[in-house]
């Protein structure tokens, strides 16, 4: 059993660094739009609406996932809480920002040719999607997660490789460089793919007996959930939460390019057949 230094989950714990980084990340934003963007737009607009408030969430999710109390849970109490986490990290936050970048803002940020040549590698689909498997699956091995929980460097690496290649798998659907996204039909099935691969640490902490992750096995208990409950509900965020979450943006995906299409061709043919009968 661990002791814990804190015996009360709730108390309010400041963290400057996260801070520091939402407010760096927004005043670089901000500054971008402001005083980059105009100079670089000649025509049009600088930023859309919709990328605007793809931004304002997309912080909210940053600061939601690494302040208290949802870093303090998850790192000393709950590892169904660090799932949560880590679904706001690989699944929302990433492809919020992707959305809320500008395409100016994105080709000055790879100008230099070899860092072009560098992301449109990394963003190629077969690269993202196994370089963000693979990092699922590390992140999941118990021996990884005991230590980085109680090592703060190697937690702060980890939730960048998270975020990183998040940000890579998700650059063929809603990355800033249309160019580079996937056809409708390629996009789910590389949505499903990206499904599958998730379900193996899934199940394995739904259906494990015994503590898998001896750094949770505490005596100080949130919300009464026992270490095995807790790790079911882990299991079940990862496998429900992101699964679901990725469905729907495959049936999203699927309206917009066949239902949609199906409307407007049936609009098109009644227009038509009114004015070959007038």
């Amino acid at each position: 059993m661990f002791a814990l230094v804190n015996p009360d989950p709730w108390r309010f714990q400041l963290h400057i660094e996260v801070w520091v980084l939402v407010i760096a990340v927004v005043a670089s934003y901000v500054y971008a739009i402001r005083f980059i963007g105009p100079r670089v737009v000649t025509d049009g607009k600088v930023i859309t609406r919709k990328q605007l408030w793809a931004f304002i969430f997309g912080a909210l999710l940053l600061w939601l996932a690494s302040d208290w109390p949802v870093h303090d849970i998850s790192e000393e109490y709950l590892y169904s809480m660090h799932m949560f986490q880590h679904m706001l990290y690989s699944y929302f936050m990433p492809s919020l920002m992707l959305i809320a970048t500008p395409k100016w803002l994105y080709d000055l940020i790879f100008a230099g040719v070899r860092a072009r040549k560098v992301i449109n590698f990394l963003t190629k689909p077969v690269i993202a999607g196994l370089l963000f498997n693979c990092v699922i699956m590390i992140t999941h091995i118990p021996q990884m997660v005991n230590r980085s929980v109680s090592n703060g460097p190697l937690h702060y690496l980890l939730h960048i490789l998270v975020v990183t290649s998040a940000l890579l798998m998700w650059s063929p659907i809603c990355g800033p460089d249309r160019s580079r996204h996937l056809g409708y039909g390629g996009k789910m099935i590389y949505l499903f793919l990206m499904s599958v691969v998730p379900t193996v640490p899934a199940a394995w902490l739904t259906f494990a007996e015994g503590t898998v992750y001896k750094h949770y096995d505490i005596a100080v208990r949130v919300w009464g959930l026992s270490v095995t409950t807790d790790q079911q509900l882990a299991g079940a965020i990862m496998k429900l939460g992101g699964s679901i979450f990725l469905w729907t943006v495959v049936v999203v995906i699927f309206f917009r390019r066949f239902i949609g299409n199906f409307f407007v061709e049936a609009s098109y043919a009644t227009k038509e057949k009114g004015s070959s009968g007038s």
